[in-house]
């Protein structure tokens, strides 16, 4: 597995060894100790949550607050998403700046956000399956989210070729200059 740290202090890209032939392919998903000994620290992951989404579906951007706070190491299983993050760490150098990568079935790449971000993706392909997984348990009471149009943040998402589709949820979010000034 290649390991790349990303400009976000944390965020690692994980591409997999994969092994072919005329039968297909093989390649080893998750390895826990390789893992923890590429990114350098303990994760121990509790939950995987696997959605499916049509192209445009827009989700994000999400995060869980306080203790229930939540690292995912996302993995594409079919499509093409563009994916991203938003560093909320206050303390960070790299605060409020955002990464923009597309994951896909194809390249089998991984996405490893620690704990402090936000975390969104657009849904490129016809449809796609992403799965995630998370060292924290999701606590509904605790789920918090930063609207993924926010002026200041300035996401450059690739809505022109798609009609984009967002909940009622994520289009009630708040802005980044709201969170900026939370306690």
């Amino acid at each position: 597995m290649k390991v790349t740290e990303t400009k976000l202090k944390g965020c690692f890209v994980l591409e997999p060894i994969i092994h072919e032939d005329e039968r297909g392919y093989f390649f080893e998903s998750f390895n826990q100790n390789d893992f923890c000994n590429a990114i350098g620290q303990e994760i121990t992951f509790v939950q995987d949550n696997h959605s499916l989404s049509k192209k445009g579906v827009l989700r994000g951007l999400h995060f869980q607050k306080g203790h229930h706070a939540q690292a995912k190491l996302v993995s594409v299983l079919q499509g093409r998403i563009q994916d991203v993050v938003v560093d909320l760490r206050k303390d960070s150098a790299t605060f409020g700046q955002h990464l923009s990568m597309e994951l896909d079935s194809e390249n089998k790449r991984q996405l490893f956000i620690p704990r402090g971000f936000a975390h969104g993706f657009l849904t490129l392909s016809e449809s796609a399956q992403v799965l995630y997984k998370c060292d924290n348990y999701y606590f509904r009471d605790m789920e918090g989210g930063i609207r993924f149009d926010d002026n200041e943040l300035s996401i450059d998402w690739d809505i022109e070729s798609v009609e984009l589709s967002i909940s009622h949820k994520d289009s009630q979010l708040s802005s980044f200059e709201v969170f900026r000034f939370k306690k």
